[in-house]
């Protein structure tokens, strides 16, 4: 079989589905925008298209935003289809064309290869009661223009939905935001988690070299682990909870593991960061010796990080699932979560690991004071979270034939 898999910054999610069909016969070929970082996916053709820019004209207008930021993926949407169409002139008819749908890539991707199974990774539909939409009120509130806006935004999401024979999605919770018809033909299989590769050392070491620092296990660290330090994952009510902390736990060490940019929240203040506006905050009350901003750090290096860490904190708005939960679930660490949608769908209070309010900083410093205060008592909870990742998204085990069998099967 052919198979065609587009995604901006291929392989995303679509790593080892794609690496193990090409490793079982079929014909593999991905198309992206990006070069792609990291090992390469083995077996695989990486087609990279380049972006035609839609010439929208300022509008003064509520919705303008909105209506250009739908113009984008419109415009990508109409690339991708071009390079789809330049794979089908030069012989490549694929049998199923699997497509992220966040970023318009997949608007007209049915009417390119219209005989070809249609597989959509619906990621995130916006909107609706419990979602990330108006859950912070420091950062929005609800509103008929917001209510306008959502609609907008999910508009390139639709189209896709209504073509596909069928989507997938990782989550439960995910699959719930979607409409209700478009659950129907909504499969949820995680990408999956390298049980293997991910797990507990109690050799581990980390060098902190700015701090001339070794973390190892059984020292007092706290890990906070996001792709960008902003709203979206909590990193405000985190470094808000750090004064109390510091009070309660002198020796306990934070570090932090994140971007300086935004990818989900809304851009902060021209010239400003998320990071610093919120440090700016806090810092007259922390020491920061004991308080250590790594940036982005090498898979590896992140893996090692979680391998000693006495506590990992994990906060985030009703949305997308973060992977490096479910990766420090893996490892074994202490996890305190919010309570929040997506992450009681793997956590449970005092069964695999610890919840607390999103919003409740002072509730969240005492959490971690007392987890860090109680580490052998509740070191049933690191076991019961790796045996869930295990049991649950084990990528050998579950996820990966689950994924192959969706792919491979009319």
């Amino acid at each position: 079989m052919r198979f065609l898999f587009v995604h901006q910054n291929f392989p995303g999610q679509f790593r080892h589905v794609s690496q193990a069909l090409s490793a079982r016969g079929h014909e593999v070929v991905a198309l992206g925008v990006n070069p792609p970082t990291g090992e390469p996916v083995r077996g695989v053709r990486h087609v990279l298209y380049k972006e035609r820019p839609f010439p929208a004209e300022k509008v003064e207008h509520p919705l303008a935003g909105a209506l250009y930021e739908l113009a984008d993926k419109m415009a990508r949407g109409d690339s991708a289809a071009r390079a789809m169409r330049a794979l089908q002139e030069s012989g490549f008819e694929p049998d199923v064309v699997v497509v992220h749908s966040g970023w318009g890539e997949a608007m007209f991707a049915k009417d390119v290869f219209p005989k070809a199974r249609f597989i959509v990774y619906a990621e995130y539909y916006y909107g609706g009661e419990g979602s990330d939409t108006g859950f912070d009120p420091e950062f929005s509130r609800p509103s008929v223009l917001a209510d306008q806006r959502v609609r907008i935004r999910n508009t390139h999401l639709l189209h896709p939905l209504s073509a596909c024979d069928v989507a997938l999605t990782p989550t439960q919770f995910q699959k719930s935001r979607h409409p209700a018809w478009a659950q129907e033909r909504i499969r949820v299989i995680h990408e999956g988690i390298d049980t293997d590769r991910f797990r507990p050392d109690p050799k581990a070491t980390v060098q902190l070299q700015t701090a001339g620092l070794t973390l190892r296990p059984g020292d007092e660290t706290v890990t906070f682990v996001v792709r960008q330090l902003e709203p979206y994952r909590g990193y405000h009510i985190f470094m808000r909870a750090l004064p109390l902390l510091q009070k309660l736990r002198p020796n306990a060490r934070v570090v932090l593991v994140g971007g300086d940019g935004s990818s989900y929240s809304t851009k902060p203040p021209e010239g400003k960061t998320w990071r610093d506006i919120f440090l700016a905050e806090v810092v007259q009350q922390l020491d920061m010796s004991r308080v250590h901003f790594v940036g982005r750090v090498p898979h590896t290096v992140l893996t090692q990080l979680m391998q000693v860490s006495a506590l990992h904190v994990y906060l985030t708005y009703p949305f997308v699932l973060s992977w490096s939960l479910l990766e420090a679930m893996s490892i074994g660490c202490l996890v305190l979560a919010s309570d929040t949608g997506p992450v009681r769908e793997v956590i449970e209070h005092g069964r695999n690991g610890l919840l607390t309010d999103f919003f409740d900083h002072d509730a969240l410093a005492r959490a971690m004071a007392d987890a860090l205060g109680n580490q052998e008592k509740l070191r049933p909870l690191r076991e019961a979270a790796r045996e869930t990742i295990v049991s649950r998204y084990d990528l050998a085990q579950h996820c990966l034939p689950q994924m192959l069998e969706l792919m491979e099967n009319h």
